[in-house]
Parts: C-alpha cells; structure tokens; sequence
C-alpha cells in the first residue's frame, strides 16, 4: 500500500502548503506518525534542520505541525535563486551546485536518486507520508526528467490530490484543464480534488464540484474555505511578500519599521513576529518608493545574493535614505546579509555570486565582508551585548571581521562573539535569523524603540494557529477519504 498521498497545484500558490501543514497537525491529532515531504522545492526562505543542512522553511513548518524536528530529507531538493535565470541547487542539505535554469533540466535526473533515497526513509518511520508537489502539475512543457510533481508521483507510485485556487478565478477551467492538457498516466495518478480558498456560500458552488467529479473523474474530497489566520504562519516564499504590499497603517501602531524588499531577499520570516506585535507597523518597501522618514528603525533583510542586492539597494536610492535616516538619530539592523552591507567593503573574490568583485558597503559599521563557499549552517543560543537571551540559526556564506566588531552584537553559547555595532550604537548588524522569534528579544528591541512588550508569546501563537488549521481541514475536508487512497 502506499501510505503516501500527494499534493499537487493547478499553480504556484495555490495553497498547497497550508494544506499540507494542516494535514500534518490533523493527522497527528488522531494519533498518526506523519512525515511531510517536498521533493524540489525552489525558495530563498529556508530553516535550518535538526540533522544539519537547509530545507524549505515550508516543509519546517509542516515538520512543526507534525511535531517532529524538521529533517533534511523532507526537502531533499532545494533550489535557492542567485539570479533571474539560475539558482543555487541544494541537495539533501547541502550545496551540491549552481545552474541556469535550462542547465538544470539535465541535472534533474541525476537527482531523482537523492529524492526517492529521502522519501523512501521518511515512509520507513511514518504511518503516512504527506507529500507537496511544485508549482502546477500541468506544466507538461517541464514534464520530461520532472521530479517534482508527476514525475516523481509516477516513480513512487504515489496517488494525487489536485488543488485549485477559486480565489484567482477560473478554477474549474484549471482544473478540468489539468486532466485535458497531462497524458493519460498521469491523469489516472491523480485520484481526487481540492477546492481552495472558497468565499461565501458553499451550496452556491455545489453544482461546481459535481461538474468538476463529471469532467474529471476524479473524487471532490472538498470545498475549503479561506483560512484568514494563514497570515499568521510563515510564507513559502516571496509570494508571501507580495501578499503584504497593500500597505495599511496601524493606528495603534507606536513603533515603524522599515524594510527594503530587494530583489533577492531571503528568510524575510524574520519580520513575522514583529508583525504580530499590534504596537509595530511593519513599512515593506519596493524600489521606486521612499523609505519613511518617521521610521523608528530600518530593517536590512538577508539576502541570496548580498552584491546584487546592494546594488539594487543603491539603485533604487535606498542607500540615501538610510544615510538619511542615521542622521536624524534613527536605527538600523542588518541580518544576516543585510549586516554585510552595512559593513564598509564587500569582497568575493572567488565568484561564489557571480563574477569576482569587490565593492563597497553602506559604511555604517566598521567591517569587511569576504564571501567564500563554505556556508555556515547551526542553531545558536546566546545573549545580546544589553543581557537579552535569544535562540535562533545561523544560514551563511562568508566571514566578517573589522574594528566594529569589538563591540559584538551578541555572545553565542559557545562562547564565540557574533555581529558588530558601530561607535554611537545606531548601526547594528548580526547573522542570526530567528531573534525577534524570541520573545525575550524582541521585547528589549520595542523598549528600545520606544515601545512596550505585549506579552505575545508568538511560538505558543504559532501553534495555535496550526491548531486551528487542523480543525479547518477536518471540517471541511475529507479526511477519511485521503486516509483510505493513502492505504
């Protein structure tokens, strides 16, 4: 039996993985081992697994929801973008190379190996093993060598629930489409149907479910309404960002934040718990905008690729207000890559992202960046200089070191110092992801940005809302059903 189901899209986005993160939680609640499993997955924002390596932070959370520590085989292959036509490919945790996009097609089924190795020893150790498909199953253009959705769901033998997005529109098309445009193989693979993100009165769209099992065949395992606390969970991927771009302000709001969004912007979950702070406005900006000038603090995000982003950085003027904002007494933070730009020299010498170069920093903080391909992946615990505990990881290319770095941001438990903070304190830079997860830490930065804790304990808050995610699919899905094509 294959005690293994299968989650494919119509398209990216489509909210495969909420789906599968509540099925993870759901399954567990009846007292089920569930293991999640993505095959390919392409995102810059990535975790840190407890086996070391990197995995899509989509497949950490489904490990959380699950209740397990998140592993390096539920991603066994993560496609990390450096360019608009390459990516970084990372394979069972590990960098194992780079290419274009049409290069890697090749390399794909050299890959195929890594993957079933990897799901294979998840269903070893699992009662079911939930599995995330890429982007839509009907891309038949990439069809040859896939290992990400049909490709692998025909190597394994795995049966697949198709998910549609009425949200965007046109979902019978997209669906009914699906079965017209995949060959006859993989169209008998797909067993069943999920209506996503539906509003209103489901007895409305009762007649598009039976016209959807007619032109298919397949089962409607259900109707699934939108689930407004999503925003409360970690995004998979830029998209996510994209979601928040409708700037509304908060009124309550004491405190502001800005953030730049550039072009290769990375483990941006850093910003969520700050988000669910109601005295914090988080200001997302996109080149050809301005930072605020009332911002309390600018926030420089990690980066896939820091020279790139810096560039962009000064493109788009954002270099001048930043230097603006430090004038008018104002803070700012880099994580992660962001903390190498504030730095006075970036140097890469090897080509790890691109041509060899070195350039120039913001000047802020008084250090020099060298990037190099070794890539620093480890939770850390420590302390900030003011005393404040933290927990959070480390995900990094390169070495930094200046006359800045006396003054350490933080001191990890090892002992080791970790950051750098300029002479007048209002630059700061660190490579730990993860600190305003804490809620420790993140109660010392509103108190020093002028604001108060709320008494938020955001881990508690995360799990309460996979809670509440597991309940949202037992109601209005067909669980048993699933249970039973799943073997």
């Amino acid at each position: 039996m294959p005690r293994a189901l299968m989650f494919q899209g119509t398209g990216s986005d489509v909210g495969k993985s909420l789906v599968v993160a509540g099925l993870c939680r759901a399954l567990s609640n009846r007292g089920l081992t569930v293991r999640p499993f993505k095959p390919q997955n392409m995102s810059n924002n990535a975790a840190v697994a407890a086996d070391g390596g990197e995995i899509g932070r989509a497949q950490a959370l489904q490990a959380r929801a699950a209740r397990i520590p998140p592993s390096v085989h539920m991603n066994p292959v993560l496609l990390k973008p450096q360019s608009e036509t390459g990516a970084q490919i990372v394979v069972q945790g590990r960098v194992y190379g780079t290419a274009k996009a049409a290069e890697y097609q090749s390399i794909k089924p050299k890959l195929m190996p890594a993957v079933l190795d990897s799901f294979a020893r998840l269903k070893a150790e699992a009662d079911i093993v939930l599995v995330e498909g890429a982007g839509s199953a009907s891309e038949i253009n990439l069809r040859t060598n896939d290992i990400a959705n049909m490709g692998f769901a025909r190597a394994a033998d795995v049966p697949v629930i198709l998910i549609g997005d009425i949200d965007r529109g046109g979902v019978i098309a997209s669906i009914a489409g699906t079965k017209t445009v995949v060959d006859a193989a993989d169209a008998a693979q797909i067993r069943g149907f999920i209506v996503n993100r539906f509003r209103g009165d489901p007895a409305l769209f009762a007649s598009g479910m039976a016209t959807l099992e007619s032109l298919t065949g397949w089962a409607p395992i259900g109707l699934l309404p939108h689930f407004p606390d999503a925003r409360k969970l970690p995004a998979e991927d830029a998209l996510g960002l994209s979601a928040a771009k409708a700037h509304r302000r908060r009124s309550a709001a004491t405190i502001r934040i800005a953030v730049p969004i550039l072009p290769h912007v990375s483990n941006f979950d850093d910003l969520d718990p700050l988000d669910a702070e109601p005295s914090v406005e988080i200001v997302r900006v996109w080149p050809g905008a301005a930072l605020p000038g009332d911002a309390d603090l600018v926030l420089l995000l990690g980066s896939k690729s820091t020279i790139a982003d810096l560039a962009a950085l000064r493109a788009a003027g954002f270099d001048i207000d930043v230097a603006a904002h430090v004038r008018r007494g104002g803070r700012v933070l880099g994580l992660c890559g962001g903390y190498q730009m504030l730095g006075r020299v970036l140097a890469d010498p090897d080509g790890v992202e691109g041509a060899p170069q070195t350039v120039p920093g913001l000047g802020l903080l008084d250090v020099e960046t060298r990037i190099s391909d070794a890539k620093r992946l480890v939770a850390v615990t420590g302390v900030t200089a003011d005393g404040a505990p933290f927990s959070g990881y480390e995900m990094h290319m390169g070495e930094t070191d200046g006359p800045d770095r006396a003054r350490r941001f933080s001191t990890l438990a090892d002992g080791s110092s970790d950051g750098a903070v300029s002479p007048d304190g209002r630059a700061s830079g660190t490579y730990v992801h993860g600190l305003f997860s804490d809620d420790r830490q993140r109660g010392v930065w509103l108190e020093r940005l002028g604001g108060a804790p709320s008494g938020l304990d955001y881990e508690a808050s995360v799990d309460a809302t996979l809670d509440a995610l597991a309940v949202h699919c037992e109601t209005h899905l067909d669980v048993d059903a699933m249970l039973t094509l799943a073997g």
